[in-house]
């Protein structure tokens, strides 16, 4: 029986980030769950064949993210890592938001990370070593944006939840962070900007101008950068680390780039 370092559940786990995330953490030789929505066979068997174990979650249903925790549990007996990662994106100006928009997008980006943290705290206060969250916000959690009030809505209060969290439970030993990338390349989310464009390229352009690092270094940022950052919050190097917002956006979120 292989004996592993430390459990680790990564939400959001089939693409992007989430995937990046749980790759990494794997190759650590940590015993990593990974929780989404839907695979494609493709993914499935990446993650897999990193000795992944895959779980169907829809992290907007409360009992569904506590599945998924208690999973990991039964089959470690500890949880010392969770990475609430799953997001959703929405641009739309406040005239055009529904209730069951708004309900999907905060139920997604909000909503699940604090259940999340939720089963989490239950056991990991429990074990002697505490444990480690991190909630994968983004810069619009930084700073507001005009294009997406309600993503960013939910993004903030995502950073407000991390340091509030943490604040309340250092007792325990549990650390809580988050990291707010952006514009990251392959992911779902990003895909969106592309709806309803015809040059791709031109949209690509977009991203890369609007942060100066990314404009200096000409490309966006990739999901491995952000999950390195994941990591690095995990360790032990960051063991007096918590309430932190790691800005991952190429400097996105520092205000207006020179010209």
């Amino acid at each position: 029986m292989t004996t592993h370092s430390r459990t680790v559940v990564v939400t959001g786990a089939a693409n992007g980030i989430g995937r990046a995330t749980a790759l990494k953490f794997a190759m650590q030789d940590h015993a990593v769950f990974g929780a989404d929505l839907q695979y494609s066979d493709e993914n499935r068997a990446l993650l897999e064949a990193a000795g992944i174990t895959c779980l169907m979650a829809d992290v907007r249903d409360v009992t569904s993210v506590e599945s998924v925790i208690q999973k990991a549990i039964q089959a470690t007996s500890r949880l010392d890592v969770l990475v609430n990662n799953a997001g959703l994106g929405m641009v739309k100006q406040i005239d055009d938001v529904s209730e069951a928009d708004w309900d999907m997008v905060i139920d997604t980006n909000l909503k699940a990370a604090f259940f999340g943290c939720k089963a989490a705290i239950t056991v990991m206060s429990q074990q002697a070593s505490g444990g480690s969250i991190i909630n994968v916000a983004s810069n619009a959690g930084l700073l507001p944006r005009s294009h997406d009030p309600v993503y960013s809505i939910s993004k903030m209060a995502l950073v407000g939840l991390t340091k509030s969290l943490a604040l309340c439970h250092s007792k325990d030993r549990i650390r809580i962070n988050c990291v707010c990338p952006g514009p990251v390349e392959n992911t779902q989310m990003i895909e969106e900007n592309f709806v309803g464009r015809t040059d791709r390229q031109q949209v690509v352009r977009e991203l890369i101008q609007a942060s100066p690092l990314a404009r200096a270094w000409d490309r966006m940022i990739s999901p491995d950068e952000v999950a390195d950052a994941i990591l690095y919050l995990a360790s032990e190097g960051a063991r007096m680390v918590s309430g932190t917002a790691i800005a991952i956006d190429g400097g996105k979120s520092l205000g207006v780039p020179p010209g």
